[in-house]
């Protein structure tokens, strides 16, 4: 494999800082099984307050706060709603089937937002020949609709209608930060409308690990349960929990510069022939890039600019997706894009 030296992959491919490292090793530490770590338990009320919920818990992965949150909301045979490409139902391994036994009932949305007309549809009624909708999962930003913002009037209107059939609802807020830094509106406002909320502190934030889940004590105590389940209960996981904490303090609001790169290399991309970027999906750190090239498959072409030594992930056949992050930087996005041009300009 080629050495990567631009790395657009993911910002889950960041490296913990000097200063963040430092953090780490002055962490201090007890067993958090016994709820004695004391920056665990700093980080869980820091993430509280943040999300202006009751508690909070640190889990090793956004993957397991998700499929927590779904344990605790549901029982077998329940349906929940979520959007036809969000990550609990593209990416974590059938996780909701595998561990709640409950279906999930995707609703194709536009840039990862639900038409809530499409979401009442999808509500199911009072009727034996069905299991009873039990959850509404909202991504923000939207992953695979390429770091897409789920606007806030949307959220405000789904939940209008969750409360009023009584459904809770759940934010996979892996990147909500993105869309806080984006709309200058605090994380506060987008988690009120939910019952419980993930934040991931190793993307963009460039923790090496780690996620947070928020919501009422009640609904803590019982992830608490279900996290020692999953195998998730960690001892004197402090360590890590300092470097969530630094990420809160130090690495929120530099996400500006990893969407202003994204927006410099969206720019660039779009003026080569071969390649479409819709500019409305370049909303926060990621570029959906479309290949239109008559001769380069999407593989072939990401092949190509990893012997270039860029790296970047194929979505499907179509997209590639380009991720900016802590640990690149504007220089790299412009040789990124002359990298392109000389790639496609061969064939």
């Amino acid at each position: 494999m080629s050495q990567i030296r631009i790395d657009l992959r993911s910002d889950t491919v960041t490296k913990p800082s000097p200063d963040m490292r430092e953090a780490m090793a002055r962490a201090e530490v007890g067993d958090d099984v016994y709820g004695e770590d004391p920056t665990v338990n700093l980080l869980q009320e820091r993430v509280a307050e943040l999300h202006g919920k009751e508690a909070a818990l640190f889990v090793p992965s956004g993957t397991m706060s998700n499929q927590i949150a779904i344990k605790c909301h549901t029982q077998p045979g329940d349906e929940i709603i979520c959007e036809y490409e969000s990550h609990i139902y593209t990416y974590e391994a059938s996780g909701a089937a595998f561990n709640s036994l409950v279906m999930p009932r995707p609703v194709k949305g536009h840039y990862g937002v639900m038409a809530l007309t499409d979401v009442i549809k999808a509500i199911r009624p009072d009727n034996i020949h069905a299991g009873p909708t039990r959850l509404i999962e909202v991504e923000n930003t939207h992953n695979r609709a390429g770091g897409t913002i789920y606007p806030l009037e949307e959220i405000q209107r789904l939940a209008e209608v969750a409360d009023e059939r009584h459904i809770p609802m759940h934010l996979d807020g892996a990147r909500i930060m993105n869309a806080v830094v984006s709309t200058g509106t605090a994380p506060v406002e987008w988690a009120k409308y939910f019952d419980s909320v993930s934040l991931c502190l190793s993307k963009g934030l460039g923790a090496p690990v780690g996620s947070v889940l928020s919501g009422s004590s009640s609904f803590i105590k019982k992830a608490l349960r279900i996290r020692k389940i999953l195998g998730g209960a960690m001892r004197q996981v402090g360590i890590l929990a300092a470097a969530g904490l630094y990420a809160i303090d130090h690495n929120i609001q530099r996400l500006a510069d990893d969407h202003a790169n994204a927006r410099l290399l969206a720019e660039g991309l779009s003026k080569i022939d071969g390649l479409y970027i819709d500019p409305q999906q370049v909303q926060t750190n990621m570029v959906m890039i479309y290949n239109r090239h008559p001769h380069l498959s999407t593989g072939e072409m990401v092949q190509k600019l990893l012997a270039a030594g860029i790296g970047l992930n194929a979505v499907d056949n179509e997209r590639m997706r380009a991720v900016t992050h802590l640990d690149v930087n504007r220089d790299q996005m412009v040789e990124t894009v002359e990298v392109f041009k000389k790639i496609l300009e061969a064939y």
